[in-house]
């Protein structure tokens, strides 16, 4: 897990209100790495906070003596590593935007089947075999992303006595970003949460009339992903009725879920997008 901590002195409060603002967001998702949460709420609300937190960041860039400070010859290769990860950055935030719409459409397909059929005796098994070639291939892609966020997490940052504020703020502001796109993309393949309870035990407990309290333990997508095996399995032919309403809440549920991350994880693209030509736009002047 990245963790960056490298800043000596705090930016001056003297320079802009906004400083004690960041210093304390900046804190309180420093201490969320700690958690173990895992719900599309609070992946949600990390997502929020860390947008709030590039707020501020460009409001601290527009500040001239923060320009100045940053555009300083000597700090040249920090600057280029920091503009690196966050082009890595970037793309890692594309490659969750395609997971989830490729998640999405997979399980849209699905639903639609369902209801034509009303959830009767119908034949899914090449529906859900291609949910789940599809969701392998989200995998996939996750595990490349988490690849490039190694890269940048290994990528060390040269701070010597010289080194401004602005800079290693900047830096642990993509410490931070690190940490919370591991969790974001652990997520969203399911892995963590599929550990808490998984094969037959979820899928027992699933078909209950009263359902236990661990499956609210597991995340959509992997509810999901436990929902669409649990269809394949050959345990479940004589209550496939059952087993197809069950699929058709847990995808309906992570439509919303999907959605609902889709729209944080663009602002916060437009956000990086903006940081970025921030930066450039300074180091051109």
């Amino acid at each position: 897990m990245a963790s960056y901590h490298v800043r000596s002195n705090s930016l001056p409060s003297r320079l802009h209100p906004v400083i004690p603002e960041f210093d304390q967001l900046l804190c309180r998702l420093r201490a969320s790495e700690t958690t173990s949460s895992s719900t599309s709420t609070s992946i949600r609300c990390k997502l929020s906070e860390l947008e709030d937190l590039l707020d501020y960041v460009e409001r601290l860039l527009s500040l001239p003596n923060n320009q100045k400070a940053f555009s300083q010859e000597q700090h040249e290769k920090q600057v280029d590593q920091i503009l690196d990860g966050s082009l890595r950055i970037l793309d890692v935030c594309n490659i969750a935007k395609d997971a989830l719409l490729q998640t999405k459409e997979s399980t849209q397909e699905l639903q639609s089947i369902i209801r034509r059929k009303r959830g009767g005796n119908i034949e899914l098994s090449s529906t859900v075999k291609k949910c789940l070639t599809s969701r392998k291939v989200v995998k996939k892609a996750i595990h490349k992303a988490n690849e490039q966020l190694k890269g940048i997490e290994n990528n060390t940052f040269n701070k010597d006595n010289e080194t401004t504020a602005i800079v290693c703020m900047l830096w642990e502001v993509q410490g931070v970003i690190l940490v919370i796109f591991e969790s974001f993309l652990s997520f969203i393949s399911g892995a963590k949460s599929r550990s808490k309870l998984g094969g037959w035990s979820f899928i027992s407990n699933i078909m209950r009339h009263n359902k236990v309290e661990e499956e609210s333990q597991l995340n959509d997508f992997a509810s999901m992903d436990a929902t669409l095996n649990l269809l394949m399995s050959p345990k479940m032919k004589k209550s496939d009725s059952l087993a197809v309403r069950n699929a058709q809440n847990q995808l309906e549920n992570l439509e919303l879920c999907i959605q609902d991350l889709e729209e944080g994880l663009e602002s916060l693209f437009r956000h990086l997008i903006k940081i970025r030509v921030s930066l450039l736009n300074i180091l051109n002047h």
